[in-house]
């Protein structure tokens, strides 16, 4: 069993897999199969007997990521790993331990921080509006999460959130906290210091964690931060077995507190540890792959991808008819550069890109193979007027989440209660009949709007029984369903995703729009340090690579007051590999 995990796998994707002991880590840059390379290696670890897999922790960063893990881990035999959030896992062992600690149970956690925050600053007879309780609440997030006490957060050099003086905001954090205290509330953040303290002050409960958890393995360790990280060292102890995976060219959240800093320096606190370097990608044509490389070279840390020249190879496992067109060809669309469009305007550069959208689709293109992603929420708008013009379907990634939906709560809770009773009957049989008794039907119904969306949350349900195991009885789906919505681990809508660069980081697409590729949009007008400017470098690369069969980039020469705009000062390091660029420098 445990050689066929591997054979699936190239020559470091399984060396990465059969180093099973002691430190490791392995740099993995975008597309070069990086969740596939560590779940193997997990379930690997578990068939060998190296693992007793109860006692396996993986950790990520978002409920989406971990049920990918938890999904892929199962279809390889190791169903038993927990595969959780840092929070999840946190808050687990918090529940549990505090009864036993403190008795009672553990303090509620607050659902946000903005209503606490203005309950605070009416105290203080602050006048701030919903913005600023935003902004203060990211500060009280970085100051937490980069272990800084308030005296320490007072010496930081760090913006003040508009229409606020530094004093004023440390006054609202001590308030917040006051209030927070006073009422056994705690935060999101406060989960992960009140458990690391629990861990560390109680010998009885480090002992009982160390002994649950023996082997860790960290994905997107570039992303952890020095709370997270805190937390990690207690959970390890002075044990060794820690495997983190990441790409310090992904590192785009260190506004919110997280650092490269522990994946680069990683052998510096493990000098023996294991190093593996994953730098085929399997997930983009070459000329996308030149593009992403040219995006970070000289960036810290940047790992030169190698492309593949197929996504047929280990990877992800994808096959894509359209990779394997005959003669020289093929060889024309591999390594076709993206292209560059200079429009006049937002409007219009929201709808030419409109119009090659609708042709794709003309062309029998799938719409949720398309993205068209942006730097700023504030973009989406021309976007979502130009599609709605054009009748193309859209989602706002981040948007209102799918099992949140009126008509999917109804289908899910229908479909379960069908399920007791239906038995020996195929799978999708039994969910047509329950979807359609609910109003859906195969074919959609004409035009956009509300009605459209319904039809298509519905039938991204039904596309979930197509895609079922053989075998699996209407009761498993159920299950599968129910575990779905609990994590909120959402199907694919037949929809072109709009979202902005930063929420869509481990997703990708065949065509991607990257549009605003301006001087002020990004890099972003605030980018103003090289540091700064660096993480407006990574968010590029981030972009380029959800690429897998075309990349298409576009800039409007014109801003909303008619100010003029300047290409992007990255387009310039692209230069050749872009098609288009000369034009664009005319501008």
């Amino acid at each position: 069993m445990s050689g066929g995990l591997l054979a699936g796998l190239d020559d470091e994707q399984r060396l990465a897999a059969e180093a099973l002991y002691g430190p490791v880590r392995i740099l993995a840059g975008a597309g070069t199969g990086k969740t596939r390379t560590i779940v193997h290696r997990i379930a690997h670890g578990v068939a060998t007997g190296a693992y007793a897999p109860n006692r396996v922790l993986a950790l990520t960063f978002t409920n989406r990521a971990a049920a990918e893990l938890r999904t892929r881990l199962r279809a390889l035999g190791a169903g038993e790993v927990n595969a959780r959030t840092f929070h999840a896992a946190a808050l687990a062992q918090l529940n549990f331990f505090w009864p036993q600690l403190v008795g009672g149970s553990a303090p509620a956690l607050l659902p946000g921080k903005a209503a606490l925050l203005g309950q605070a600053a009416s105290a203080l007879a602050l006048r701030v509006d919903q913005a600023v309780l935003r902004d203060a609440a990211a500060e009280i997030e970085w100051r937490k999460v980069s272990g800084l006490s308030l005296d320490a957060y007072r010496l930081a050099t760090r913006p003040v959130p508009a229409g606020l003086t530094g004093e004023q905001v440390l006054d609202l954090m001590a308030e917040y906290e006051r209030l927070k205290d006073e009422r056994r509330q705690i935060d999101f953040e406060d989960v992960l210091l009140v458990t690391a303290g629990m861990i560390q002050s109680e010998p009885s409960v480090a002992l009982q964690v160390r002994e649950q958890y023996r082997h860790f393995v960290v994905d997107e360790y570039q992303d952890v931060s020095p709370l997270q990280q805190q937390l990690l060292d207690v959970w390890l102890g002075e044990r060794r077995e820690l495997c983190v995976v990441g790409d310090a060219s992904q590192t785009i959240y260190s506004f919110a507190g997280a650092t490269s800093d522990y994946l680069l320096g990683f052998e510096r606190r493990y000098p023996d540890a294991a190093l593996v370097r994953l730098e085929h990608n399997y997930r983009s044509r070459a000329g996308i792959v030149e593009a992403a490389n040219a995006a970070v070279r000289g960036v810290p840390g940047a790992i030169a991808l190698r492309a593949t020249g197929s996504s047929d190879g280990p990877g992800e496992g994808r096959t894509d008819s359209r990779r394997r067109e005959a003669g020289g060809g093929a060889a024309d669309s591999q390594t076709r550069a993206p292209t560059l469009t200079v429009y006049d305007t937002d409007a219009a550069e929201a709808a030419g890109i409109a119009a090659a959208i609708a042709q794709q689709l003309a062309a029998g293109e799938r719409p949720e193979s398309i993205a068209v992603l942006y730097r700023v929420n504030v973009q989406s708008a021309a976007f979502e007027q130009a599609f709605a013009a054009a009748g193309i379907p859209y989602r706002l990634h981040g948007a209102k989440r799918f099992f949140d939906l009126p008509e999917v709560k109804q289908a899910v809770l229908a479909l379960r209660g069908a399920s007791v009773a239906v038995v020996d009957e195929p799978l999708f049989k039994s969910v047509s009949d329950v979807l359609r008794s609910l109003g859906w039907t195969q074919s959609p119904p004409v035009g956009q709007g509300a009605v459209r969306g319904r039809w298509e949350s519905l039938s991204a349900l039904m596309r979930l029984a197509d895609e079922a195991a053989p075998g699996t009885t209407f009761r498993q789906f159920t299950e599968e369903l129910l575990q779905r919505q609990a994590q909120q681990h959402e199907p694919t809508v037949a929809a072109v995703t709009l979202a902005t660069i930063h929420s869509v980081k481990g997703l990708e697409w065949g065509t991607v729009y990257l549009v605003g590729l301006s001087e002020g949009l990004l890099p972003i007008s605030y980018a103003t340090t090289l540091a700064a400017q660096d993480e407006e470098r990574r968010l590029l690369y981030v972009a380029i690579t959800r690429a897998r069969e075309r990349l298409e980039l576009s800039w409007a020469a014109q801003g909303p007051r008619r100010e003029r705009r300047s290409a992007s000062r990255f387009l310039a390091d692209l230069g050749s590999r872009i098609a288009g660029a000369d034009s664009a420098a005319r501008h």
